[in-house]
C-alpha cells in the first residue's frame, strides 16, 4: 500500500501551510509534536518537511530510482529517507540516523463499545510501558489510521491515492477535541492512595468515558463521519489516544519544553531536520550516503513488518545500492564502512531521586546530547561508534554527556542493538536528556534541541 490518504488540513492546522515557519529547533519541535499524534502522522509530518527540501516519495512496490537524488519511503508508521547525491559508486558507505515514531499510550480495541453504570466507554489496551497514572484526568483525543473501501475516499482516481491491490485505502484520522477522559477515583473512596499510590488494573480502570446514557455515538460511525465515508466502508483501524493539551515552553525563563510523545518524536524531528540541513549544506569531505530511518513499534519490541527487527532498513539500503548498479557484494562493502547513530531519549538525573542514578554519570538537561553505553549491550555503543558521535558533537561545537545505568538496576534498550545486528554496521546509541519518560506529558530542555539537531547534522555530513 502506498502513502495514506490525508484529510485536508486548513492553513492554521498543525502541519498545514504556515506550520514549521520558525527557524528555531524548539519551535519546530513543538509544531512537529502538534502535527504528529500517532506514528502514522509523524511519518506524514516528516514527509512534508522532506518534500519541501526536494525529497521525492518512493513506493516500495515500484523500482527504486537509478538517478542520484533525494528520496523517502513510508511503510505504515515507519519512514526511510536518503540522499544519493554524494555517492561515489554503489559501495559508498552510509551515515544513518535512526529513531522511532511510537510512544506508550492507550490504544482502542476493535470492538470498543462498553456500557457500565449508565456510562458509555471505549475499551482500550495498554501499548508499551506508559506511566498509567499520567493518563488519568486528561482530555484525550483519538488519532491513527483507518482502512476503508477505496472508492469511498478516492473515486475513480483511487489507485493514485495509494491503494492496495484489494482496493483498500488508508486514511489518517485525527480528532483533537477532548472526546475521552479516564477519571480517577475520588480520594474519599480510596483513602490509601496517598500512602500506597494509585493502583490501576489495565482491564478495569483505564476505559475512558465516551458519553452518558444510550445516545452516545458508535465509534465507527463517529469516525466515518469525520473522514466522509459510510460506516460500512470502515474495514479496520489502528487507533490510539493522545493528550489534547499542546506542547509548550515552561519554566521561569522558558528553559523547558513540556509535552507528549517527546520519547521519541524529539529525535524523529531532530533527525528529519538534520538530514535536511546536512544535504542543504553542501558536499561533505568524503563520499557518503546520509540516511534517516524512523521505526515504529520500538516500545513493544520492534518485531513487525516495519520495526527495527524487520527488513525495513537492510532491504531499503540494499535496494539503494542495487539501484545505483551495485551488487550484493557492494551492499556488504557499503555496510562494512557505515556508521549508524541510534537515537532515543535519555534519563536526566532526577533531583528528587538522585540516588537512582549512576553517581559518576550525572546527566543534565540543556547540557548537550547524551552518549549511551551498556556493557550488557542493551545499547549498541562501541568505541568506534562512540568516537564517530563524539567527533560529530565536536564538529558541531556542542557539549556531549555520557550515560550508564546504575549497576544494580536493569537498563532499558532501543533500536540500536537490533539495527547493528541486522546491518553489521558500527553503531552508537545516543539521546537527549529528559524527565518524566513514558509519561503522557514529558519534559526536555529548550536549549538542547538546537544542539541535538546540530550534532546529528554534523554526524550525517562529517568534516574531514
Amino acid at each position: 500500500m502506498g502513502d495514506p490518504v490525508m484529510p485536508a488540513a486548513g492553513p492554521d492546522a498543525p502541519g498545514g501551510a504556515g506550520a514549521f515557519t520558525d527557524g528555531s529547533a524548539v519551535a519546530g519541535l513543538i509544531d512537529y509534536l502538534a502535527a504528529s499524534p500517532s506514528p502514522f502522522h509523524a511519518c506524514a509530518t516528516s514527509a512534508r518537511l522532506l518534500a519541501s527540501a526536494g525529497f521525492t516519495a518512493v513506493t516500495e512496490t515500484n523500482a527504486f530510482p537509478t538517478d542520484p537524488g533525494r528520496y523517502y519511503l513510508i511503510r505504515g508508521g515507519s519512514l526511510v529517507a536518503w540522499s544519493s547525491e554524494w555517492a561515489a559508486g554503489p559501495a559508498t558507505p552510509m551515515r544513518v540516523v535512526g529513531a522511532h515514531t511510537d510512544s506508550p499510550n492507550l490504544r482502542i480495541k476493535p470492538q470498543p463499545g462498553l456500557t457500565r453504570a449508565g456510562w458509555q466507554q471505549l475499551g482500550v489496551e495498554v501499548y508499551g510501558g506508559p506511566l498509567l497514572n499520567s493518563w488519568l484526568d486528561r482530555d484525550l483525543g483519538i488519532s491513527g489510521r483507518i482502512s476503508v473501501r477505496a472508492p469511498a475516499v478516492a473515486g475513480s482516481d483511487c489507485r493514485a491515492a495509494g491503494v492496495d491491490p484489494a482496493g483498500v485505502a488508508t486514511v489518517l484520522v485525527r480528532v483533537d477535541e477532548p472526546v475521552l477522559r479516564v477519571p480517577q477515583l475520588a480520594i474519599h473512596l480510596d483513602r490509601a492512595v496517598t500512602t500506597d499510590g494509585v493502583k490501576l488494573n489495565a482491564q478495569q480502570h483505564l476505559a475512558p468515558i465516551w458519553g452518558i446514557g444510550s445516545d452516545a455515538p458508535d465509534l465507527a460511525a463517529f469516525l466515518a463521519d469525520r473522514i466522509g465515508v459510510e460506516t460500512a466502508d470502515v474495514l479496520g483501524w489502528d487507533l490510539m489516544t493522545h493528550d489534547t493539551a499542546p506542547a509548550r515552553r515552561i519554566g521561569a525563563r522558558g528553559e523547558f519544553v513540556a509535552g507528549g510523545r517527546m520519547d521519541n518524536l524529539a529525535t524523529s524531528f531532530a533527525g528529519t531536520r538534520a538530514l535536511i540541513e546536512a544535504v542543504s549544506a553542501g558536499e561533505p569531505s568524503s563520499p557518503l550516503v546520509p540516511v534517516l530511518v524512523l521505526f515504529d513499534h520500538e516500545e513493544v519490541g520492534s518485531t513487525s513488518e516495519r520495526g527495527a527487527n524487520s527488513d525495513l532498513l537492510p532491504a531499503t539500503v540494499e535496494r539503494i545500492v542495487t539501484a545505483a548498479g551495485g551488487t550484493r557484494e557492494d551492499y556488504l562493502r557499503a555496510m562494512a564502512g557505515s556508521v549508524v547513530a541510534s537515537g532515543d531519549m535519555a534519563h536526566a538525573t532526577h533531583p528528587n531521586y538522585a540516588e537512582l542514578h549512576e553517581p559518576a554519570h550525572q546527566i543534565g538537561i540543556d547540557k548537550g546530547p547524551v552518549l549511551k553505553i551498556n556493557s550488557q549491550l542493551r545499547y549498541a555503543t562501541g568505541a568506534p561508534g562512540a568516537a564517530a558521535f563524539a567527533l560529530a558533537c565536536e564538529q558541531a561545537g556542542v557539549p556531549m554527556q555520557r550515560f550508564v545505568m546504575r549497576s544494580d538496576l536493569p537498563c532499558g534498550s532501543t533500536v540500536g542493538p537490533l539495527t547493528a545486528a541486522h546491518t553489521g554496521a558500527q553503531t552508537v546509541d545516543f539521546g537527549a536528556a529528559m524527565l518524566s519518560m513514558h509519561s503522557a506529558r514529558e519534559l526536555v530542555g529548550a536549549a538542547d534541541q538546537d544542539r541535538y539537531v546540530a550534532a546529528l547534522t554534523a554526524f550525517l555530513s562529517p568534516a574531514g
